[in-house]
């Protein structure tokens, strides 16, 4: 009986077309925007547990635990009042003064805080990264999740702090939280962005304290803002006044006090705030992920 040769329903298709037949794709491919963002949703519940198990690890080991989320930057408030408000007499300059400083450092701490563990997120975890599949945004968003938990708790150790002030309650601390939220989208973007720089460029994290510490002094955190009115004008005093980070603590005064000098009128503040958390909430997102299939290697 003569044998007949059946041809297979694969024959003659390259190996791209087989694969791409058989579901399979290549290893180590950039997965596109919105298979990416699908992914990271359902790891919604692996980056909530990682920070809570970052917040455990972190102050498991000290006797207060959790109060040191509100120590450090009350810590940090009283040192710069001693300094700028007694010793250099910040405090003849602006009335409150002890809230007003208290509400820059507590705002300007949660991006700080950000900033510093998103330097550390990649490089911080590569043991993690080459032993699992997941996506690695689930890194830096845990890290700035852990801070945004602890910025809430310290939201309402400030909001005691202006209470013993004696500045009433009143309806404006609602706007504390679409400030809460657009600032949490800004310090997202920007711990996304610094965590990919920092995974390439290894020496940034030495860097970062001072960056830190130049942006606190242009963040009118520690004195009034018409500071930088007194010897700054046109278009340098815009660009000063544009800082997203003097935006957000000028809008937590707005919010928190009476009668404050602002940098610019309420309006302006929220069209700044909201355009600085799109920008660079968005870019920083698209930065990351563009480097999604580099990290942990080399």
């Amino acid at each position: 009986m003569t044998e007949t040769a059946v041809a297979s329903a694969d024959a003659g298709l390259s190996l791209k077309e087989l694969a791409r037949r058989h579901g399979l794709s290549a290893s180590g491919r950039l997965p596109s925007l919105t298979e990416y963002s699908r992914t990271l949703w359902s790891y919604r519940h692996f980056i909530r547990a990682h920070a809570s198990a970052k917040i455990t690890s972190s102050l498991g080991n000290t006797k207060l635990g959790a109060v040191w989320q509100v120590l450090t930057p009350m810590i940090n408030a009283g040192v710069y009042y001693v300094i700028f408000g007694l010793v250099l007499g910040g405090h003849r300059d602006v009335p409150n003064f002890i809230a007003y400083l208290c509400i820059g450092v507590f705002v300007f701490q949660f991006t700080q805080s950000v900033v510093q563990t998103g330097a550390n997120a990649i490089t911080g975890n590569l043991g993690l990264i080459r032993a699992l599949h997941f996506p690695r945004a689930s890194l830096p968003l845990s890290a700035a999740l852990v801070e945004i938990r602890n910025f809430i708790v310290a939201l309402f150790v400030l909001m005691g702090i202006v209470l013993l002030t004696r500045v009433p309650i009143n309806l404006e601390w609602l706007l504390l939280v679409p400030l809460l939220l657009l600032h949490s989208i800004f310090n997202l973007g920007l711990g996304l962005f610094i965590a990919r720089y920092g995974s390439k460029v290894r020496d940034v994290k030495q860097l970062i304290p001072f960056i830190m510490r130049f942006w606190l002094y242009g963040s009118a955190v520690l004195y009034p803002v018409s500071k930088f009115s007194d010897v700054l004008s046109g278009w340098q005093l815009q660009v000063v006044e544009a800082n997203p980070l003097l935006v957000f603590i000028e809008l937590a005064r707005h919010a928190l006090l009476t009668d404050v000098e602002l940098a610019n009128t309420p309006t302006v503040l929220w069209i700044q705030a909201t355009v600085w958390s799109l920008v660079v909430g968005v870019l920083g997102y698209l930065y990351f992920w563009r480097g999604e299939k580099g990290y942990g290697r080399g």
